[in-house]
């Protein structure tokens, strides 16, 4: 059966990642809603327009459910202290237990939000004989606000508080209000809507302004009818009347608040006044209702929908702070092995060995409807500056005329062998079966070599411990900008990280593109494998496995034809992505290995691993992370710290296109890359993890090819000069097509 057809993939699981991407993005939303509760009693810009007469000359309590605004205000001897912004988990537990000293009751203001976050104070605060009103469920300005959003904070209170307690609060305390007087046109639109929903207002005759830490002295002094925030001369001893005292608990440091009310208490006791709640000191009935079960269920989702969002938040920044770390790591790693890397092959060249290693080379070229480049491939090959070179075309039934196009260049040194459609693995099989040498060269049909590259490829094998080594491939077709994308990928990630698998002796690919193998090593290997997809990550694993040495050779230079389109790409880095997965597991016993085995089970394999199966996984996750940071981060950190990671990514490209000899003009597409390509590259990652999970089995996906390497290399010349990209001047060769070739 013809191995080059497509299969449907699977597709279910795409809404699965969409609706799990909303869900997390919903979740982070609400999070970052949740956090930007505040506190504290001042508007940064108050607005101008009074409230109506009737209000800021009304007592502190208010009522606007009728026609008529209806106040009330404590009797004489009576102080109601409320308090504001919490429950806090450091002074809300200290103010309770100064009160409870002084055997006085108060009324309590709670954010929503932190109703949530700290329950069992909001608990204790009931059970101790204290009142709980609203205080919005994110300390939001309720002037300001939309109907719908003033709506929402009310309702998101009340269901916290029902959900913590089984009650319902009916008292509410607009965030940045004060007393009566200070009431604006917006506030007395925002307290009747509040009405509306139920609620009774609740300002003050005294605000402390405690939230300013103006000092223990100033808030004693306000809390005692003295003009706020001033004490000394100006302070006035209580008159007898009663008032709505405003102080707070949550919001930042309290202290002051605590140490005040330690005084303020026994202070006014001694004068004759009690301390009492709201509701009490009016002589009210209780200001709290008992919640319906619906409100109690809807406030206990509530609860651990913020819990879970805020875990969510925290497990997603520790994610995002353990990949940049890794990335971090990962690029000093690379940067400090490609310079030994650099190092040793400068070493290498002075050292000048006596002789030439020459021995005869067979290069494989697996074929199938490669009509388009075939004959460029070939071309380069037998005008190879290497005296020593057969090359076989392995036609993979073909359905075009790729092997009429090599047979009619009528090329000593070059056979074709044609054989039915069975893959590329056999392909490449067949070929090394009718090889006369030992050093075999493997090159894709669509693949050009460069005069010298046979030969830098395989003067490694002096070395008789080396069993296969892997050049150095680039990107031909670069002029379009999915072109320059994967140009900046070869070079940064493929170069790079073969560069340090190289000093860590950890090699587990050899790019189809351009690779040289021992026969010897090969045969250990049990020859390329067929059962999985990426043949060329299997067969080195193997390679490795059987106790060869696989180095790397930058200066031996292959250019590639690169997928034209989206679709192409996809279907390309799908499959060499599946491909990885199945060779990884193939090869997972190397982890407990000895020896080359070894060092492939516990240095590559981990790294393949997390950086192109688990943090690509983790990807959109990332990315939704970063929309939501868009929205509830600061704008400059976000922007800052974009910039720093785009200038790291950007000496990174410039360091290593300097070690390929490549011009710097392709980084100015790296911030797009950054933004297009990445996501593209993780979701290949999530469909191949997708399809190994489902053990659904891919087959090969056919490329379409443009021709744009074969415009490399002019076969209509026997001296060429090549203009290759990132070589402007051309690589002159004064080569002869077929002289010193065996026959």
């Amino acid at each position: 059966m013809a191995l080059h057809v497509a299969r449907r993939d699977p597709r279910a699981h795409w809404l699965l990642l969409v609706l799990g991407l909303v869900v997390l993005l919903a979740a982070l939303s609400f999070n970052g809603y949740v956090a930007i509760a505040g506190g504290g009693s001042g508007r940064a810009t108050p607005e101008p327009a009074p409230a109506p007469d009737e209000l800021t000359r009304a007592g502190p309590v208010l009522r606007l459910d009728g026609p008529t605004p209806v106040s009330r205000s404590m009797p004489a001897g009576t102080i109601a202290l409320t308090f504001d912004d919490g429950p806090d988990p450091r002074w809300t537990p200290e103010i309770l237990d100064v009160l409870r000293r002084h055997r006085a009751h108060a009324t309590f203001f709670v954010v929503g939000a932190r109703v949530n976050e700290h329950p069992e104070l909001v608990r204790r605060i009931l059970a101790e004989g204290h009142e709980l009103g609203s205080h919005t469920f994110t300390h939001a300005d309720v002037a300001a606000l939309p109907d719908w959003r003033r709506e929402l904070e009310l309702q998101l209170t009340r269901s916290a508080v029902a959900g913590a307690t089984g009650r319902s609060p009916i008292l509410f305390r607009p965030p940045y209000s004060s007393g009566p007087g200070s009431l604006t046109a917006s506030d007395a639109r925002a307290l009747r809507a509040a009405a509306r929903a139920g609620h009774v207002a609740v300002l003050a005759d005294r605000d402390t302004v405690d939230w300013r830490r103006p000092g223990v002295d100033r808030i004693v002094a306000a809390a005692e009818g003295g003009p706020a925030g001033q004490a000394g001369p100006q302070r006035r001893t209580a008159d007898g009347r009663g008032a709505v005292v405003l102080l707070h608990d949550g919001g930042g440091d309290r202290s002051q608040t605590v140490a005040a009310l330690d005084r303020l208490l026994p202070e006014l006791t001694a004068r004759g006044y009690r301390f009492s709640t709201v509701s009490q000191g009016l002589g009210t009935p209780r200001s709290d209702v008992a919640a319906s079960t619906g409100d109690r269920l809807r406030g206990t989702a509530l609860r651990y929908a913020q819990t879970g969002a805020g875990w969510l938040a925290t497990a997603m920044s520790w994610l995002l702070a353990v990949a940049l770390a890794l990335g971090l790591a990962r690029l000093v790693v690379q940067v400090v092995c490609a310079e030994l890397h650099r190092r040793r092959i400068r070493a290498r060249s002075r050292a000048r060995p006596a002789g030439r290693f020459l021995a005869p080379v067979t290069v494989i070229v697996p074929a199938y409807n490669e009509a388009a480049n075939i004959g460029a491939t070939v071309w380069s090959l037998v005008n190879s500056d290497y005296p020593a070179i057969e090359v076989i075309v392995v036609d993979d039934g073909s359905t075009d005329d790729t092997a009429g196009v090599v047979e009619r260049m009528r090329l000593p040194g070059v056979r074709v062998v044609r054989q039915v459609n069975a893959g590329k693995p056999a392909a490449l099989n067949t070929g090394i079966r009718h090889a006369r040498a030992d050093l075999l060269v493997l090159v894709d049909g669509d693949t050009v070599f460069q005069p010298d590259t046979v030969y830098r490829l395989v003067q490694g094998f002096a070395d008789p411990s080396v069993g296969a080594i892997s050049g150095n491939t680039r990107v031909a077709n670069r002029r379009r900008l999915l072109g320059r994308w994967q140009h900046l990928e070869y070079v940064i990630g493929f170069n790079l990280d073969r560069r340090m698998y190289d000093v860590l002796r950890c090699m587990p690919t050899i790019p189809g593109a351009i690779g040289a193998f021992r026969r010897k090593a090969l045969l250990d290997a049990g020859g390329v494998p067929a059962d999985t997809l990426a043949e060329d990550t299997d067969l080195t694993m193997a390679v490795l496995r059987a106790g060869w040495r696989v180095p790397y050779e930058g200066r031996a230079i292959a250019w590639t034809e690169a997928p034209g389109s989206l679709r192409q790409l996809w279907r390309q880095r799908y499959r060499w992505c599946y491909g990885t997965m199945q060779a990884m597991w193939k090869h997972r016993h190397a982890l407990v290995e000895r020896g080359p085995g070894g060092r492939l089970g516990r240095r590559a394999l981990p790294y393949l691993a997390v950086f192109q199966v688990l943090l690509p996984l983790a990807g959109p996750a990332v990315d939704a992370f970063a929309l939501y940071g868009l929205f509830f981060l600061p704008w400059s950190h976000l922007v800052l710290a974009w910039l720093g990671l785009l200038l790291v990514q950007a000496g990174t490209a410039a360091y290593a296109l300097r070690l390929d000899g490549e011009r710097l003009g392709p980084l100015w597409s790296l911030p797009l890359q950054q933004l297009v390509y990445r996501q593209l590259m993780y979701l290949v990652v999530v469909q191949s993890a997708v399809t190994a999970l489902l053990g659904s089995r891919l087959r090969w996906h056919r490329m379409v090819r443009t021709g744009e390497a074969a415009a490399l290399v002019d076969p209509g010349t026997a001296d060429r000069s090549v203009g290759w990209p990132g070589n402007p001047n051309g690589y002159r060769s004064t080569r002869r097509v077929g002289a010193g070739r065996p026959g």
